[in-house]
């Protein structure tokens, strides 16, 4: 009804999106909504019991939502006889998502010749509204979708693999029942892995962005005992998401994110390093990608540093130090804080006489210095003095390097 200049009855409006009601539901509070608006608002209500938006008297979620008939026949009508000023005409809304149905739908999951048929109708329903979302969660359809994804994998067959990847994405909450699926289900993180690696026909990247959104969400509820066990195959196909230049920068935070969900066990940095992970860290800062981005980078490649072989893979790049160097104090304070750890872990672990003299060449000591002068924190300060103070000898001859910033804070 945009444009139209007729004046809306203020009681046609939906107290929370102010927008003509095309489906008036009423709170045991007395007042109507939207449906959409107020179960949007419940479902971000935590707690077992949220509060009316308008009253603010108690509303719990187990009330439930009468229609309001009376008002949408209003709506309707006054809609009808305004349609010459450009009023759109009010739908009869569709009847509440039937759970048996959606029960019904996931039986024929089982049968080859409805398979195809049932994923179309519950990709449509998730497509639909939130409603139909917590009805097809309440169903158990998120589960059937694991199970879907997993038989795609054993039987290395992507027929309707998009289509449960869209579902499980859009419908995804941490139940109880779908924490003990995949807490420590091996099958389906491989699945996923398997997803990310294997080039679909079509819409691959849409796959792919789906599969790691999903894998962002097992890495948070996974046990010990998966985490310890993830596969190399895993983070070589993550390597090559990062290095798809198709993909979205949402699709890199979630690579990213993954990673660094793995990365506090010392055998999945290990495995990160011999899948290039550190390598491709570097060659995505230099293409100068957004902040965010350039945050996870730089505090996934600070742990990959602690250990000695993902130091060398960083030295081994031929832009690896001066990368470091050149990102530091042109991002954000979280860049600026794992930049410094990193060269201090290089300063004091790796620091040959090439590193060293590699380290004042590109710029990465005068860097350090700019940090003493630049409007840092205290700590951050101290980081970058203790690394200058590190090699001193080396570097206090060089231009570059004020002797006052050696002399000023003995030692």
């Amino acid at each position: 009804m945009e444009g139209c200049d007729v004046e809306i009855p203020q009681y046609f409006l939906c107290p929370i999106s102010l927008q003509i009601m095309k489906d008036p539901v009423t709170t045991v509070t007395g007042i109507t909504y939207e449906r959409e608006s107020i179960e949007k608002w419940l479902s971000k209500c935590s707690g077992g019991a949220a509060t009316c938006p308008v009253t603010n008297q108690p509303l719990p979620r187990a009330s439930g939502l009468t229609p309001n008939h009376t008002l949408l026949r209003l709506i309707q009508a006054w809609c009808i006889s305004n349609a010459k000023n450009g009023v759109d005409r009010i739908p009869t809304p569709k009847s509440p998502l039937d759970k048996a149905h959606i029960l019904k739908l996931v039986r024929g999951l089982t049968a080859e010749h409805l398979i195809f048929r049932s994923m179309k109708k519950l990709e449509e329903l998730a497509k639909e509204n939130e409603r139909n979302r917590a009805c097809m969660v309440e169903a158990g359809v998120a589960n059937a979708m694991v199970g879907v994804i997993i038989n795609c994998f054993k039987q290395s067959n992507t027929t309707c693999l998009d289509e449960a990847l869209r579902i499980l994405h859009s419908i995804w909450s941490p139940t109880t029942e779908l924490k003990n699926l995949v807490k420590e289900n091996y099958y389906f993180v491989d699945s996923l892995a398997w997803v990310l690696h294997f080039q679909t026909v079509y819409n691959g990247v849409e796959s792919k962005t789906h599969a790691l959104a999903i894998m962002k969400k097992v890495m948070e509820i996974a046990n010990v005992s998966l985490l310890e066990r993830l596969k190399l195959d895993l983070f070589k196909s993550l390597v090559k998401i990062l290095r798809d230049t198709r993909m979205s920068q949402q699709g890199i935070k979630s690579a990213l994110l993954v990673l660094i969900d793995a990365c506090p066990w010392g055998r999945n940095r290990l495995k990160m390093v011999e899948a290039g992970v550190v390598f491709e860290l570097v060659e995505l800062e230099l293409g100068k990608p957004e902040k965010r981005v350039s945050e996870l980078a730089f505090n996934l490649l600070a742990q990959l540093c602690s250990c000695a072989d993902g130091r060398a893979q960083l030295l081994r790049h031929a832009g690896g130090i001066a990368m470091v160097a050149k990102r530091t104090l042109r991002v954000s304070p979280a860049v600026d804080d794992k930049a410094v750890q990193v060269l201090a872990l290089v300063s004091k672990f790796s620091a040959t006489s090439e590193v060293v003299s590699e380290m004042l060449r590109v710029g990465a000591v005068s860097k350090l210095c700019m940090v003493l002068q630049a409007d840092c924190p205290a700590y951050l300060k101290r980081n970058a003095r203790a690394v200058l103070r590190m090699h001193s000898s080396v570097w206090n001859n060089s231009p570059c390097i004020q002797v006052y910033l050696l002399t000023r804070f003995p030692r």
